[in-house]
């Protein structure tokens, strides 16, 4: 059952992030390996490979959350980077963030168009 989850989350990370979220777990390995686990297992095995949501749908909301968290600045560029991977346009990314001052503020919106930005000029 654990190397389904792990399987299914290796493969959803994939999907979403490319190399670059698998470049990111692998960095936790050596201090915090079983967080690099829970990343793989749980986020992208049980949550993100849920088929109730597609993972446009599922990224959008990832940006909404990180973007409203205001202090996630590293993942919502990933995170940005997966929506553009999985068919998000630049416009629904801004769009979303720009959502996000209603209910989480001017500054949180204009962090994540500045995160946006870097993702966007990484492309």
């Amino acid at each position: 059952m654990e190397s389904t989850r792990y399987q299914n989350g290796l493969e959803t990370l994939n999907a979403i992030t490319a190399s670059t979220g698998a470049a990111v777990v692998e960095g936790l390995r050596d201090i915090a390996p079983d967080l690099a686990d829970w990343i793989i297992e749980f986020a992208y095995g049980d949550v993100f490979s849920r088929q109730d949501l597609d993972l446009r749908t599922r990224q959008l909301a990832t940006v909404a959350a990180l973007t409203a968290m205001g202090t996630a600045a590293a993942q919502l560029k990933v995170h940005i980077a997966g929506a553009l991977n999985v068919g998000c346009s630049r416009d629904e990314i801004i769009a979303v963030i720009l959502q996000m001052a209603v209910y989480a503020g001017f500054p949180a919106a204009i962090n994540g168009v500045a995160a946006a930005r870097e993702a966007f000029g990484h492309r």
